[in-house]
């Protein structure tokens, strides 16, 4: 049965805005001196340990050989009262926008490169894939050591979503049609980042920025979604910049195949990414 011979712990990673929650898996059977940090994703305002895109992935890693740690970052705060009541979950909470999560993933990365000398693989999925990507520039930006491959799923890394072709607006079907059109896409980017000029900060989005020594990247993507626009361009442009990219569309998934554990897309998913993990080694 997978998972069933995985240990788990819970842990607490120091970080910039207090501890960062995370969840270590080990392999019964260690295939790998390089680990695997993995994002979860969520709009950049829900997800958690727990979420099947979190846990079930890091299972199916862990199965393959890999250590993995799940990274609890701080999401990007709803605070729908003017005035929480003492009960409410927002009560005592401080606004939570961009450079937050960034900077809990960076943490996260610098402290677990202290523990594993040989490198580190990084991951993340939707909002946990732009997040992945942007603590990348981030590391390269600081003068740290870049992970050793980055592997991103139907993410997006434009502050606006650039431009579905016929080809893509032709795959597109049930609700996510009227959920993950243009305008509602670019309304959560603008939320998580928090202002207008933070848009256009490289390490909130990405894309369209200067990519050069970016380490060699994997991108999944699902068929019949809108945020193809921006993991196709994001491919393109890794690869103008001369780094070495996988980039494959999942046939006949959705978004967010990686949260259905019985979606034929997250056996698919999950294969491509062990087998590319699997090159991304030392010597």
């Amino acid at each position: 049965m997978p998972g069933v011979a995985v240990a788990t712990t819970n842990d607490t990673i120091a970080g910039p805005h207090g501890p960062i929650p995370v969840r270590r898996y080990y392999p019964a059977h260690p295939a790998s001196a390089v680990p695997v940090v993995w994002l979860h994703g969520g709009a950049f305002v829900k997800g958690g340990l727990d979420l099947p895109e979190t846990h079930d992935v890091a299972l199916a890693l862990a199965d393959a050989g890999f250590a993995v740690i799940t990274v609890d970052y701080r999401l990007a705060t709803f605070l729908k009262r003017r005035r929480p009541s003492p009960e409410s979950n927002t009560a005592g909470r401080s606004r939570v926008r961009y450079p937050v999560p960034v900077d809990d993933v960076v943490a996260v990365l610098t402290r677990v490169s202290e523990e594993f000398p040989a490198g580190v693989i990084l991951g993340g999925a939707s909002a946990g894939a732009c997040l992945a990507a942007a603590a990348t520039l981030r590391l390269a930006a600081d003068g740290a050591p870049a992970p050793r491959g980055v592997f991103l799923a139907y993410g997006i890394f434009h502050a606006a979503l650039p431009v579905r072709t016929p080809e893509l607006l032709s795959r597109l079907r049930g609700r996510r049609r009227f959920t993950h059109i243009p305008p509602l896409l670019n309304l959560v980017n603008l939320y998580y980042a928090g202002s207008r000029a933070a848009l256009a900060d490289p390490h909130a989005f990405p894309g369209g920025h200067e990519l050069t020594g970016f380490p060699r990247t994997l991108l999944l993507d699902a068929d019949h979604d809108s945020m193809r626009a921006s993991g196709g361009r994001f491919a393109e442009e890794l690869a103008a910049a001369g780094v070495g990219v996988d980039y494959h569309v999942i046939p006949d998934t959705d978004h967010a195949f990686l949260n259905r554990p019985n979606d034929p897309g997250f056996a698919a998913g999950l294969r491509l990414i062990v087998e590319w993990a699997r090159r991304v080694q030392p010597g």
